[in-house]
């Protein structure tokens, strides 16, 4: 058995962060002592080292007690709703860093990202020996094999939305 300070400390976590789990009933002790002292059994440290490893995944303390005290495939649903709310946010921080670039118009602040861009691609590209005519293929199969994975790869690289419909475009065999 652990006593309530002693499992906030083997997890990182302070008192208060477990008494407030307890009042909200997602992590109750399975045991009092006499004084009324909280003590937490084994089972009782696995389920905060759940709650503790689904936090670091983003997931709401509601979330959470959902996903462990619900049957079924809870978690996996919890967990592609918690991945597509990241995906919007680094959509909208993506499109914050292309603003912000048009803004400043500057190479020397393209060189600080630390992220794929499209610059960074094409010289990994053309370093393996791609020519021009491989990268048009290239999105040619991309296009053609999944359209909408493309469009975001594209969008990954901060590519305009005017010059993605120009490569897509090209990828489907249209005119540029």
């Amino acid at each position: 058995m652990h006593t309530i300070g002693r499992l906030a400390r083997k997890f990182g976590l302070s008192r208060s962060t477990l008494l407030y789990y307890d009042s909200i009933g997602l992590l109750k002790p399975s045991a009092r002592t006499e004084s009324e002292y909280r003590q937490y059994s084994g089972s009782d440290a696995k389920r905060l080292e759940q709650i503790c490893r689904y936090r670091q995944a983003g997931l709401s303390l509601k979330e959470i007690a959902n996903v462990l005290d619900s049957p079924g495939n809870t978690l996996t649903k919890a967990l592609e709703k918690r991945l597509e709310e990241l995906n919007d946010d680094i959509g909208r921080l993506r499109e914050q860093q292309r603003f912000i670039l048009g803004i400043l118009k500057r190479r020397q602040y393209r060189r600080r990202i630390r992220v794929m861009n499209a610059e960074v691609w094409m010289s990994l590209l053309r370093a393996s020996g791609f020519s021009d005519e491989d990268m048009l293929r290239w999105h040619v199969e991309f296009e053609r094999l999944a359209p909408e994975k493309h469009r975001e790869f594209l969008k990954f690289l901060c590519i305009p939305d005017e010059d993605i419909a120009r490569i897509r475009s090209m990828g489907k065999g249209e005119p540029s």
